[in-house]
């Protein structure tokens, strides 16, 4: 099995693929504003304990695949990916600020897709393997004693 976070009383390998773009799709992330906007989001996620799986930085938008900790949320993670980076990116570079007069950089919104290392199919036959055959079935929801 590939790594995972033991922390306390927690085993755990939780990860996601986040997308998010630039507001009005604008191609602004190029050249040294690229190149800082990925440096900015790999210092944010060391210093919230997320690792970086893979990531790309596009002209419009970003890719990022992250490992994350139980007690984080993704929509708390991705909150202060794009505050932090675009605040910083509007102070470094002034030119943004003539695009974004309103100090919004990245548009509203993310899309996001949990992923891992097993499928439903095998958390249902795990389930199924603990059912005791001679309990009710109460739908999908199996209770057991």
């Amino acid at each position: 099995m590939d790594f995972q976070r033991v922390n306390g009383h927690t085993v755990s390998r939780l990860s996601v693929h986040i997308v998010w773009a630039t507001k009005y799709r604008y191609a602004v992330l190029q050249g040294d504003i690229k190149i800082r906007c990925r440096s900015l989001l790999i210092q944010i996620c060391e210093a919230e304990g997320v690792q970086i799986l893979k990531g790309v930085v596009s002209k419009d938008h970003v890719h990022m695949h992250v490992e994350y900790r139980p007690s984080q949320d993704v929509s708390t993670l991705v909150k202060l990916l794009k505050g932090r980076s675009s605040r910083k990116l509007q102070i470094e570079f002034p030119e943004l600020k003539k695009r974004y007069w309103g100090r919004h950089f990245w548009a509203i919104g993310f899309g996001c897709w949990s992923t891992g290392n097993i499928t439903d199919e095998m958390v249902n036959e795990y389930l199924e393997h603990h059912r005791n055959p001679n309990d009710n079935n109460h739908g999908n929801f199996i209770i057991e004693d």
